[in-house]
């Protein structure tokens, strides 16, 4: 029965507004790094899960998450079109907020976490296989994950914690840009991104703005536990965007804007799990060891020669992975009482836990996404072709142009393209 709370419920359509504003910031984000011939392309791959996931969500999606149980890893369809989900229903996991709000608030995640993928494979993929994928993914990699760590699954019942989605957004988000890079690999024709910085500092603030209902509303009402996180977040980014930058400028001479935006990213992700289970000294930590590690798992991937476009793996996998096995070291019940004791406060069980639940969330991911990357091109072609590569996503594959070119670029693209097709002749 629903008991409700005004201040609760006006807080939680906050921060369902404010998770809403963060696909758009991302967006941006993903717009500023790519080149000026495919601005759109990553862009559109934001917007439309805006879209395509809201109606999933709507048929079938919130009932796989939130209603029953197969086994502990996914639940059922009692809820499909949201039936039986009236006024009087009260949210799951607090009978103070109505169901409508708890629904939209996660329905926001769900939209977010398959367009952070996107950032790995930019330039690369057609649009058709991008929407099979997005709803694939969405069935078989996100819905479960949910269900397992939030929806009564059998992560939740063994202990296994996660505020706000290490693992279910950042953990499996990153492992599965690492598989997409994988499957489709390398760009046949190089980037010459990032095109506007400025675009991709639009879309940290946005980013970096809307995280606070990302991490603070997941307390879902308005308690102590529910400033902590909201102060954990930003400590954490910040002190991430400092390490990312004092790190860049030692071992490449000069402090780096680009570098601080994506330090904050990197440090947003990786406090994402313990937001609201730690206390603002450890956030200062996550904040410090996110920019460190973060930074050096990008340079890693560079040596390797991973294609990840857009560092997905880096910032996001490997964040959501240290936040996850932090939060297993340093969870404190005298901030959190419905949390637990990590490794430091006396409790070695619970790190092994979060190690393992980590682990298995990597596995699952990586193997799903690279199975379902597989099937979609037996039915449709994934990557695109060389010429469409040349001429840029934008115009090949949606028909429009971010930019009008001047003459001078005109004249620049042409002989780019002249230069590339030299190269490729024998």
């Amino acid at each position: 029965m629903l008991h409700l709370d005004t201040g609760n419920t006006g807080f939680m359509i906050l921060c369902t507004s404010l998770v809403m504003l963060m696909t758009p910031g991302l967006a941006f984000f993903y717009g500023g790094l790519v080149g000026r011939k495919n601005v759109l392309a990553i862009m559109i791959q934001s917007f439309v899960s805006m879209g395509w996931t809201t109606v999933i969500w709507y048929l079938y999606g919130y009932s796989l998450c939130f209603s029953g149980d197969w086994h502990g890893v996914i639940g059922n369809l009692h809820l499909a079109f949201l039936h039986g989900v009236n006024l009087s229903t009260p949210a799951a996991p607090n009978d103070t907020i109505p169901a409508f709000v708890f629904i939209a608030y996660q329905m926001m995640f769900a939209i977010i976490t398959p367009a952070l993928i996107s950032g790995a494979f930019t330039n690369r993929v057609t649009f058709k296989a991008y929407m099979l994928f997005l709803t694939a993914w969405l069935t078989f990699v996100y819905f479960p994950f949910v269900h397992m760590v939030w929806g009564g699954g059998f992560l939740q019942q063994w202990g296994v914690k996660d505020f706000a989605g290490g693992i279910v957004v950042h953990n499996i988000a990153g492992l599965a840009a690492l598989a997409s890079v994988v499957y489709v690999g390398k760009r046949r024709i190089a980037d010459r991104g990032p095109h506007s910085i400025p675009l991709v500092a639009l879309g940290t603030g946005l980013l970096w703005f809307g995280w606070y209902g990302f991490n603070a509303g997941s307390e879902m009402r308005v308690d102590s536990v529910t400033a902590t996180a909201f102060l954990n977040t930003d400590v954490a980014a910040s002190f991430a965007a400092v390490a990312w930058l004092l790190v860049a400028w030692l071992n490449e001479k000069k402090p780096k804007f680009l570098g601080l935006l994506t330090g904050a990213v990197a440090g947003l992700a990786t406090v994402t799990p313990a937001a609201g289970f730690v206390s603002p000294t450890t956030a200062v930590i996550i904040g410090v060891v996110s920019g460190v590690v973060c930074y050096y798992a990008v340079e890693m991937k560079n040596r390797l020669q991973w294609d990840d476009a857009l560092d997905v793996w880096g910032v996001h996998g490997v964040g959501g992975f240290l936040g996850i096995v932090m939060l297993g070291i340093f969870a404190n019940k005298a901030f959190n009482p419905e949390g637990a004791n990590g490794l430091l406060y006396g409790d070695p069980v619970f790190l092994l836990k979060q190690v393992t639940a980590v682990v298995f969330s990597s596995v699952w991911a990586f193997v799903f996404t690279y199975a379902m990357l597989r099937i979609i091109d037996a039915f449709t072609t994934v990557k695109v072709s060389e010429q469409s590569e040349e001429i840029g996503l934008d115009e090949s594959l949606h028909g429009e142009r971010a930019y009008e070119m001047a003459d001078r670029d005109v004249v620049r693209e042409l002989v780019n393209s002249a230069t590339s097709e030299l190269k490729s002749k024998p």
